[in-house]
């Protein structure tokens, strides 16, 4: 597996370290718990489920009945034994653990690949709230959780869509996940669910091609999937608010010639030239960088980089942006 690394970038005959732009952390906001589905069940089920929240006793007990109600033949008591796994994992640290324990993981991945939606979602929703605990990531992953999750990313709900790149980046978060993740087929699935899924879709499945494409080759195959038009067009949307995210997931596509090119014939230069003149400090730096990149090696992508108008905007930022702003520029 060749994973990306920081490296010394040079530049019409100088160089300087750490090109790529560090500072994630609020453009990605990490894929949590599950948001959708709290209790649609009787108060004396809402009052069993408390109790057990509070008591750990109670919660060992039912824990235990539940992962064993998994594998029973009523699909309603499977779909009843799911959520309520599904919401003691989202609403209690420590029962994350306690249900993996209690063997749940295993029933819960043949849950995902049921055709019954419900039981599906719920399935994959329960995985995605176990993952959550770094203690269950390589057991979820080792006991076969990636196809029937890809296989959810494919022909699930939008809800279960969403949970399922969510827990596909929770795993992607154990670095030799990510080439299986990458070869089980999520990253044409993943393109498509930030084309063309709703709001929450796509922040999800940007987060997880973020992640996912620190690995070169699916970098490439994310290239390969068409992902520069919709990263492309996400950029050029101010109202979208998805300009950071999908600038962030191109910086890390950039370094592989096919992004560069993929990016240039998709309009990628007018819509980094614009942020440059109109996007937010942080904006500005991640589009610097990128047209940094595509630059580098290209004397045509240079000369297309002029024409689009980027000098003034750049001399402009050169004397008004940060210091980190300023030394890149320079170059």
């Amino acid at each position: 597996m060749e994973t990306e690394n920081p490296v010394n970038y040079k530049y019409m005959g100088r160089s300087f370290n750490d090109l790529s732009i560090n500072d994630d952390s609020t453009a990605f906001s990490d894929c949590n718990s599950d948001r959708s589905g709290e209790f649609p069940s009787a108060s004396s089920q809402n009052r069993r489920l408390l109790l057990a929240c509070a008591n750990s006793e109670n919660s060992d007990e039912l824990i235990r009945q539940l992962v064993s109600d998994l594998d029973s033949c009523s699909i309603d008591e499977q779909k009843q034994a799911a959520l309520e796994l599904r919401l003691l994992a989202k609403n209690k640290p420590e029962n994350r653990i306690k249900i993996a324990k209690a063997g749940a993981i295993r029933p819960l991945i043949s849950l995902i690949s049921s055709s019954d939606p419900y039981l599906q979602e719920n399935g994959v929703t329960a995985i995605l709230n176990l993952s959550l605990c770094d203690e269950n990531k390589e057991l979820i992953a080792s006991s076969g959780a990636i196809k029937p999750l890809v296989r959810a990313l494919r022909t699930g709900t939008s809800t279960a869509k969403e949970n399922a790149a969510c827990a596909l980046l929770r795993l992607s978060q154990v670095e030799e996940n990510k080439v299986a993740i990458g070869r089980s087929g999520a990253i044409p699935l993943l393109v498509n669910l930030l084309e063309n899924g709703g709001f929450r879709g796509k922040k999800d499945a940007s987060t997880a091609l973020y992640s996912l494409c620190t690995v070169k080759e699916n970098k490439i195959r994310a290239v390969e999937a068409g992902i520069m038009r919709p990263l492309v067009e996400l950029m050029a949307d101010f109202g979208s608010n998805m300009v950071d995210k999908s600038a962030f997931v191109m910086s890390v596509l950039v370094p592989v010639p096919e992004a560069k090119t993929a990016l240039v014939e998709e309009g990628g230069i007018p819509v980094l030239v614009e942020i440059i003149e109109v996007g937010s400090q942080r904006q500005k730096e991640i589009a610097v960088a990128i047209l940094l990149q595509i630059c580098e090696d290209s004397v045509l992508f240079r000369t297309m980089v002029a024409r689009e108008g980027a000098i003034p905007p750049l001399v402009a930022l050169s004397q008004s942006g940060t210091n980190r702003t300023k030394q890149k520029v320079s170059y």
